[in-house]
């Protein structure tokens, strides 16, 4: 019975319970700026997934290239942990969290709730200089598709969405949507290269800012929950495509 209570918890991840500056009193002095940043450019490098789904996450080597001790890296990883981002395995490892598939639909009708609300409002606020502002955004997508870089189309993906809800009137609608989207962020970078997935993703911007400018709040919630409902659409096609990335639903998880 003792043994397979051990072997149970190897396979499962750790938690925040575990203290990250235990035995190290003096290390909270510091550590919080060095984690923080630590902290920051881990999440982005997890996010934009230059570190892949699942692959090992060395603490040693993560300390060595920022020269700093252990502590302040320990404690980054525990709030990446938090944040479903990075799983922690007992005598087995670290390591970056799969994306979990159960997960993301509802991630994504949080968000189509927040952002429907988001375009109504805007449409029935807009002023010809914002709409003006969120067409060179929408010029930017198509900027980037052209020159066929995914990161600057996320961050111009972002900046509609962000502006939008700026334009609606309430801005914090959209830091709302961001605490709750970060495993949609890393399954979005897997659709970017479908073919003409970009090019959709144009298209659907570019009717939701119509109708906006159109004044027409059902017309914007419409087209912004066709835009949103597109990303769960493709989740079985997308897996398919990177079975070892994904967490849930059936594949030997």
């Amino acid at each position: 019975m003792g043994s397979a209570e051990e072997d149970s918890a190897e396979r499962r991840p750790l938690n925040r319970r575990l203290a990250p500056n235990s035995g190290n009193p003096a290390a909270p002095n510091r550590a919080p700026s060095v984690a923080s940043t630590i902290h920051a450019r881990l999440r982005s490098e997890i996010v934009s997934l230059a570190r892949k789904p699942g692959e090992p996450l060395a603490e040693k080597a993560i300390t060595e290239a920022y020269g700093v001790s252990r502590t302040p890296v320990r404690e980054a990883i525990l709030r990446l942990a938090d944040e479903g981002l990075v799983d922690i395995f007992p005598r087995s490892g670290t390591f970056v969290a799969r994306i979990p598939q159960h997960g993301l639909s509802e991630a994504v009708v949080i968000r189509m709730a927040l952002e429907e609300k988001s375009a109504r409002l805007a449409a029935e606020r807009a002023t010809r200089s914002q709409v003006m502002v969120v067409q060179a955004i929408v010029e930017q997508l198509r900027e980037s598709q052209a020159a066929g870089d995914q990161a600057a189309f996320h961050a111009a993906d972002e900046h509609f969405h962000a502006t939008l809800a700026e334009m609606a009137g309430y801005p914090g609608i959209w830091a709302l949507v961001q605490q709750v989207k970060i495993q949609v962020d890393r399954y979005r970078r897997l659709t970017l290269p479908q073919e003409g997935r970009m090019q959709r993703v144009i298209e659907e911007h570019q009717a939701i800012l119509d109708a906006v400018a159109a004044h027409d709040p059902d017309r914007a919630a419409l087209h912004m929950n066709g835009h949103l409902g597109a990303l769960i659409a493709s989740v079985e096609d997308i897996r398919h495509v990177n079975p070892d990335y994904f967490a849930g639903g059936g594949h030997g998880d």
